[in-house]
């Protein structure tokens, strides 16, 4: 017996690369779930599009990234997390612009899940919290820094994490590594990249063990890349540069 999820992350605005990635998902591995690991939100301007679409299936869980929770934190009129001070005005654009009918949803989620399947454990996150730093909220900060990927990094950063499967976001390169005992997967983010193409992961678990699978999911993103002026997107010119690999000509 083996069980195949899907995992993805840090979508940020990009309904056409999610719309590409849940095409291969459904026609081709035709998974039993599928896992979301945050940052649905932000950056890209198709907040509205996207979280539809995650939220009207019934196969997925979710977890909270930080530019959710920034522009959750606007609509409520709460504290800015001082850290993100340079998304501010952005974060601000994209809140003026969501339905309101997403913030019960996206205030409902948590920051970690935990679960087994085949007699294989799993943590899913958008990136490492300290436990007692759950409940914190985004101004507080309570996310782990960006380190240098490696798997000595990892397991120094998840050291107490005991799952078999940990898989997170947050950064936006791929990160793959394994040990004897653990594997650490970021599949990339699925919305932000320097080509037109849409990353995800296939996860099979099975008692035998726990394969991945790295995907890229080809897209046009012409349309979605030339939607930043055609909106007045704050910060395009950062964005498209940093973000997107300047890919508009």
């Amino acid at each position: 017996m083996s069980t195949k999820i899907a995992i993805i992350t840090d979508i940020h605005g990009n309904w056409p690369a999610l719309r590409a990635a849940f095409y291969e998902i459904d026609s081709v591995h035709k998974v039993q779930h599928i896992y979301c690991l945050g940052d649905m939100i932000g950056i890209g301007p198709d907040t509205n599009e996207v979280l539809q679409a995650l939220f009207s299936r019934e196969d997925m869980s979710y977890v909270s990234g930080n530019h959710d929770e920034a522009v959750l934190a606007i609509i409520r009129g709460e504290a800015y997390p001082e850290s993100h001070f340079h998304s501010k005005r952005h974060h601000e654009w994209i809140a003026e612009r969501m339905d309101k009918s997403f913030v019960p949803l996206l205030d409902g989620l948590p920051r970690v899940i935990r679960t087994a399947e085949e007699g294989q454990s799993q943590l899913f996150t958008h990136y490492h919290i300290n436990s007692d730093k759950f409940k914190d909220p985004i101004s507080a900060d309570p996310f782990s820094p960006i380190v240098e990927p490696s798997l000595r990094n990892l397991e120094l950063l998840f050291e107490g994490c005991q799952e078999q499967l940990i898989a997170f976001g947050h950064h936006h390169p791929v990160h793959f590594f394994r040990s004897d005992k653990q594997v650490f997967v970021n599949p990339g983010s699925l919305g932000c990249n320097d080509k037109s193409t849409a990353r995800y992961a296939i996860v099979t678990l099975s008692n035998q063990g726990i394969e991945v699978q790295l995907m890229e999911a080809e897209y046009d993103n012409s349309a979605f890349l030339a939607s930043y002026a055609k909106l007045d997107v704050p910060e395009r010119e950062f964005i498209l540069r940093i973000f997107h690999g300047n890919q508009v000509r």
